[in-house]
């Protein structure tokens, strides 16, 4: 999928005896080949890590104000990214002030266009030191953006937000005490709803299997086993690790299945306590009309006993109990 970069600055943030300073880029920055490739970079990456919170922005803009930034921008022809991103580096500037641990860096703002959706990406990448070969064969030393090792870094669908979305705002978890400052830069309420995230982990899970092109019993083994996981995590009221949960529920390829946790799209908040009342259509199916509701397990299908015609939208039932067949024996012979 092409990343299609409109606007793009960048910025540095860097801790001095006094406090943190900013410095300003340029004003307007073209996208050379080099900042494509970068910001492709960047936003592959973030599309990755496993442990990102979603959100939406605090209503309380005096002192979260990137929202009211944001909506200054778009309502602007043509659009003011300079002035966009100048504010938010004095905001960013604040809250890093506020946390002892938060360190600068080299802050990537990037408006881009994906599959008709804008999105405003925000990263801060450091320098690390390398070594590089001269042309008479001698080894010199070399610092480079060090892509992988970034640990800020958010996105705001700015179209899902337009739209009135619920969670338009994703950023990566990191450790708490040290990342917490970046949430607030972004403004970012990201109040758990632990029955909802878990619904839509069952809803990816499933459609992994589904995509992984599963058989049943080993579509059914998965499922269960990730219900155990997630069961196991409520219980005892921890926070369930996409990371952790892929290891053990897929520990000869976890990464592909971290991969799909991870979709931004998905918008999967990390780092929730399980919803147990949650959890059944990992192993049930259920459903309910005005005059009849039903529920089984899934192997109920895997042995047989119930079986579906996609072709005519039937249930066939068998083995039925012996109590229920009394009742319809019963039923049935009256009606002569």
């Amino acid at each position: 999928m092409t990343n299609t970069i409109i606007r793009v600055a960048i910025h540095d943030l860097s801790r001095t005896a006094k406090g943190f300073v900013v410095k300003h880029g340029k004003d307007d920055l073209q996208v050379s080949p080099t900042i494509q490739r970068v910001i492709d970079d960047l936003t592959t990456l973030y599309g990755r890590r496993t442990s990102k919170s979603y959100g939406k922005f605090s209503a309380d803009e005096d002192h979260f104000p990137t929202e009211k930034h944001l909506r200054a921008y778009i309502g602007v022809q043509p659009n003011d990214f300079t002035e966009l991103t100048h504010k938010m580096m004095e905001t960013l500037k604040a809250q890093a002030g506020y946390r002892s641990a938060a360190t600068g860096g080299h802050v990537f703002f990037a408006h881009f266009e994906r599959e008709d959706r804008h999105y405003l990406l925000i990263a801060i990448v450091n320098e690390k030191l390398g070594a590089s070969m001269t042309s008479d064969l001698d080894v010199r030393d070399v610092r480079h953006l060090d892509m992988d090792g970034f640990r800020f870094a958010g996105r705001i669908n700015m179209t899902g937000w337009s739209a009135g979305e619920e969670r338009y705002i994703g950023f990566l978890k990191g450790k708490r005490e040290v990342s917490e400052y970046f949430k607030e830069f972004l403004g970012c309420d990201t109040t758990v709803q632990n029955r909802r995230d878990t619904t839509e982990l069952v809803d990816a899970l499933m459609a992994f299997a589904t995509n992984e092109g599963m058989d049943t019993p080993s579509k059914d083994d998965f499922l269960a086993r990730a219900k155990l996981i997630c069961e196991r995590s409520a219980r005892a009221q921890e926070e369930l690790s996409f990371e952790a949960l892929a290891n053990e529920l897929s520990p000869h390829d976890p990464e592909r299945l971290m991969t799909a946790l991870a979709d931004p799209e998905l918008r999967l908040n990390d780092g929730f306590v399980p919803d147990r009342r949650a959890l059944g259509p990992l192993v049930k199916f259920k459903g309910k009309t005005p005059t009849w509701s039903i529920e089984f397990n899934r192997d109920a299908i895997t042995r047989g006993n119930i079986r579906f015609n996609p072709e005519d939208n039937t249930l066939t039932l068998t083995g039925l109990p012996e109590d229920l067949s009394a009742q319809l024996r019963s039923e049935y012979s009256q009606d002569g």
